[in-house]
């Protein structure tokens, strides 16, 4: 019989922070995908604005819950804002901070001949330090299903990869993780699998080393899955600019079909804090030595969370 399936974005760019983790619900089922926080260590030459590391202080808190409940956990892959870190900065996910919660949980990743030499480096670490049943994405999965590993945005000499998840049930929901829409074959793949539900890792438009061509693709594969699938979610690197917001509102008008960011999907307003970290700054100074302060537990994120109990906008 099939059963309704819950998504709930917990973590992305539109909601305040880097990443793409959500968690989906479905019959006995409660997968935890990309559980992962960042916010970017220097933008500009400004370390995180209080304000944000508010909100990530929220998501983390959200994360570590989700952990806690889920039957099965994937890592699309290893950067930063994807897991937890042995060695996290103040502004990701300490991996001491779930390892002893869920023991013998369901962990989903890449095989090892597909890690980078810094992503073997992450996932031995975690291994050891995570107490779990470490799976790869050729095992059957009940409702999820994986792809094999698809390139990290363009395909390049790096070789950096991701795999996307499938989950069917009621409909279909993927998640693709990093994939920038900057590969054609690669959502060629994300099409066949017919989902209802999309969340795609959009384009990083902040980057001004990324070519004309590249834009154009993103679009044109943007414009292939809105006209494709019932409901379009794209966030991550896109939601790095405001110029990522316009780009999604631009193609919502052309496509004719409304294309969501995650906070848009979870219906609560859209924080691209990322984005407007300098704003930040000029709207709420920060006290000369804070960011010393606070990864030294010396100071708190309390003076700065009124934005968020008044729900304002970013």
């Amino acid at each position: 019989m099939p059963h309704f399936m819950k998504i709930d974005i917990i973590g992305a760019e539109s909601l305040g922070v880097r990443g793409l983790c959500c968690f989906v619900t479905v019959g006995e089922q409660k997968i935890l995908i990309d559980p992962g926080i960042a916010l970017g260590f220097l933008r500009h030459h400004q370390a995180p604005h209080p304000a944000q590391v508010a909100v990530g202080e929220v998501i983390r808190k959200k994360i570590i819950q989700a952990w806690g409940l889920a039957t099965d956990i994937v890592f699309s892959h290893f950067h930063g804002d994807h897991v937890p870190l042995v060695d996290a900065n103040p502004y990701q996910l300490d991996a001491a901070l779930v390892s002893n919660l869920n023991s013998g949980v369901r962990i989903w990743t890449k095989p090892t001949d597909f890690l980078t030499a810094k992503e073997r480096k992450r996932s031995a670490a975690l291994k050891e330090r995570l107490d779990a049943r470490w799976q790869d994405w050729s095992t059957e999965a009940g409702r999820l299903r994986f792809s094999e590993p698809v390139p990290h945005g363009e395909k390049t000499a790096r070789n950096e990869n991701v795999i996307m998840t499938r989950i069917a049930d009621d409909s279909v929901f993927v998640h693709t993780s990093d994939i920038q829409l900057l590969d054609d074959d690669t959502v060629d793949r994300v099409l066949e699998w017919q989902p209802d539900v999309l969340l795609v890792g959009g384009p990083p438009l902040y980057l001004e080393q990324l070519s004309s061509t590249l834009r154009n693709r993103a679009w044109q594969n943007a414009v292939r899955l809105a006209g494709s699938v019932d409901l379009l979610i794209l966030d991550h690197h896109l939601m790095r600019s405001l110029e990522g917001l316009q780009w999604l509102d631009r193609l919502s008008f052309e496509s004719g079909r409304r294309v969501f960011c995650a906070a848009d999907f979870m219906e609560t307003p859209r924080r691209l804090l990322e984005a407007q970290r300098e704003m930040l700054y000029e709207k709420m100074p920060v006290p000369l030595g804070w960011h010393q302060d606070y990864a030294e537990g010396k100071a708190d994120t309390r003076e700065f969370q009124t934005f968020l109990s008044q729900g304002e906008k970013f």
